[in-house]
């Protein structure tokens, strides 16, 4: 396959220094960006007999680099923290809410249903359901559809969906046999019994099981698999590194404009006060190309500079049926309208479901590409965007892996992550799903678009995409 994707993608538009130079352009278009955006005359995607679904807000605590100002808490107070936001930001009554998801990846023992535990601590109703959901990066995502079902068959009328990550401190398990021999010592009856079993231990028992982002039917790491996929498609160390630059470039530019308007400041116990993303950074291309190869060494091109970076953060985000949110006096951010998840090879395939998802759910809403106005992608890893963007740029790979006559094509980069992305802002595994579609909604009344795009991958070989229309302002 890599050899055929190598060959195929030669021929693509996208040149290796477009990353720097769409940063530059970007940044001093966006009110050329929302002129163009503003002569087009679109028609809504509501439907007869569908009820509207409307986001009315999104919040998220600053996302911040795993091991520093959170890392003596738990997940559950990052989630708890999440939701006061969204109730601070919104006043919405505590009893309104029908009922509560989050998604989260790696759960801490003691919270295994963190939504009810983050809902009581942040004063809920004892009376509002809450549940847990896990789908690796798009978790949240995840948490927002399936409040979207609940509201479109009826169920509710209000849900609060989220999620939260807590790469500080993550469960480190003792081995196997030192479990079981844990195991054993409880049900021991008699002292010679548990001399026994402790007699049995050996220093390899103490070893400790140390979780790693790796595929469980691959045993390789996401990392790894990130890179061969840029070798794959022929993506450049070069060009992985300008998008990188990109991210971050952007990222600084909207946090210092103040359009991060979802991060909430968040009190952290025993510490300052904290109100802005903490990975922001931006660098050169000199500094880039001095960092080593971090998964596939010593020739990779994927190093910690272009990949996200284990971050601690939670969002929320209040939705609810149009009707609902009006009678209660809210103006909604924007429609979520058609979505998909897809799944596909986990072994070479593993990060594309951006490349898979868009089609789809383009097709499903009746758009183009064109239609779109703003688009957010999660940044996995600036390898895994650029795959992404040239397998939707190919024809080749649209009638060979997806059974399409012809690509979907790339989004045009002045469309794309104006705001900065994961790789910069950060990336919590469970909550990133929640600030994709904030964003996209924040972006669209900013510039003046009507329809916005959202796509991720995840771990799994799984992916999902979302259309999401504007509010009429």
């Amino acid at each position: 396959m890599a050899s055929m994707l190598r060959n195929s993608m030669r021929c693509s538009p996208i040149s290796p220094a477009w990353a720097v130079q769409c940063a530059t352009r970007s940044l001093g278009t966006t009110a050329q960006l929302q002129a163009q955006v503003q002569t087009k005359s679109k028609k809504s995607l509501s439907r007869p007999g569908v009820k509207n679904i409307v986001l009315v807000e999104g919040v998220r605590t600053p996302f911040l680099l795993s091991g520093t100002t959170y890392s003596d808490m738990m997940p559950h107070d990052l989630a708890r923290a999440s939701l006061q936001g969204l109730l601070n930001k919104t006043a919405l009554p505590k009893d309104a809410v029908d009922y509560i998801i989050y998604g989260t990846v790696i759960q801490e023992v003691k919270t295994s249903n963190i939504a009810r535990e983050a809902a009581l601590g942040a004063g809920f109703s004892d009376k509002t359901p809450s549940h847990t959901v896990t789908m690796a990066c798009i978790s949240s995502n995840q948490a927002m559809t399936t409040g979207v079902g609940l509201i479109a068959s009826g169920q509710c009328d209000t849900i609060v969906a989220g999620g939260v990550e807590f790469m500080s401190d993550v469960p480190i398990r003792h081995s196997r046999k030192m479990r079981k021999t844990m195991l054993s010592l409880n049900k021991a009856k008699t002292l010679g019994q548990r001399l026994s079993l402790i007699g049995g231990i050996r220093m390899a028992h103490l070893a400790p099981e140390l979780p790693a982002v790796a595929e469980f039917s691959t045993a390789e790491t996401m990392g790894h698999s990130a890179d061969r996929l840029a070798a794959a498609f022929g993506v450049t160390r070069l060009e992985q590194d300008e998008f990188a630059l990109r991210s971050h470039t952007l990222a600084k530019k909207a946090q210092d404009a103040g359009l991060l308007e979802d991060v909430i400041s968040f009190k952290v116990p025993g510490r300052d006060i904290v109100s802005k993303d903490n990975g922001i950074r931006p660098s050169s291309m000199e500094q880039l190309a001095k960092l080593k190869a971090a998964f596939v060494k010593p020739h990779g091109t994927v190093t910690a500079a272009n990949s996200s970076f284990l971050t601690d953060g939670a969002s929320a985000v209040l939705i609810m049926s149009e009707e609902k949110a009006l009678a209660m006096g809210y103006k909604p951010k924007a429609y979520l309208r058609d979505f998909v998840y897809v799944s596909q090879d986990p072994k070479d395939q593993l990060l594309l479901g951006p490349a898979y998802g868009t089609p789809k759910v383009l097709q499903r809403a009746g758009l183009t590409m064109a239609d779109i106005d703003v688009f957010e992608f999660h940044e996995a890893f600036a390898g895994q965007i650029m795959a992404n963007l040239k397998a939707m740029d190919s024809d080749w790979f649209a009638q060979t892996y997806m059974g399409r006559t012809s690509k979907v094509g790339a989004p045009p980069m002045e469309k794309f992550n104006l705001w900065g992305g994961s790789l910069s802002l950060g990336h919590p595994f469970g909550a990133t799903g929640c600030r994709l579609v904030t964003t996209v909604a924040h972006r669209l009344r900013k510039e003046g678009g009507q329809y916005g795009l959202v796509a991720a991958c995840a771990a799994g070989g799984q992916g999902h995409a979302m259309v999401i229309e504007a509010y009429p302002q």
